[in-house]
């Protein structure tokens, strides 16, 4: 019983924590919209190489990660990637357009990813580095 209890406690806290604040969200309806232009007209150029088809581009406010793509052949991406420097926003947008072919990290992955960006290891700890501004 006390574990339960525990476990729901921990829950509502984890929902508390990943709830943005006031300021997170009137960042994000200001950019929203730059973002959008600025990352859909780079999978474009990027996805001429790859002529992937894919359905639609999401731009969202996540706290976690910079973009993932959906069985639905949907690429969702956080708009805090519109601040990031050119070389890592294109490394994001990527490797989501390489999840259309391989929905996972396996080598082949990594091979097309490579076909485009052949740095993609050190961009990939870069990336690390800018993980703060996802959380702020």
């Amino acid at each position: 019983m006390f574990r339960v209890a525990v476990r729901r406690y921990r829950r509502v806290l984890r929902r508390r924590a990943l709830k943005p604040s006031a300021a997170r969200l009137a960042h994000y309806a200001a950019n929203k919209e730059e973002a959008r232009a600025l990352i859909c007209a780079r999978v474009a150029e990027l996805n001429v190489h790859y002529n992937f088809a894919y359905n639609r581009i999401a731009i969202r406010n996540t706290r976690s990660r910079w973009g993932s793509c959906s069985r639905k052949r949907n690429l969702n991406f956080s708009y805090i990637i519109a601040s990031l420097p050119q070389g890592l926003r294109d490394y994001v947008i990527v490797h989501e357009l390489c999840h259309l072919a391989a929905f996972n990290h396996s080598p082949a992955f990594w091979d097309r990813v490579a076909e485009t960006l052949p740095n993609h290891r050190s961009l990939r700890a870069s990336l690390r580095k800018h993980g703060h501004l996802l959380r702020a």
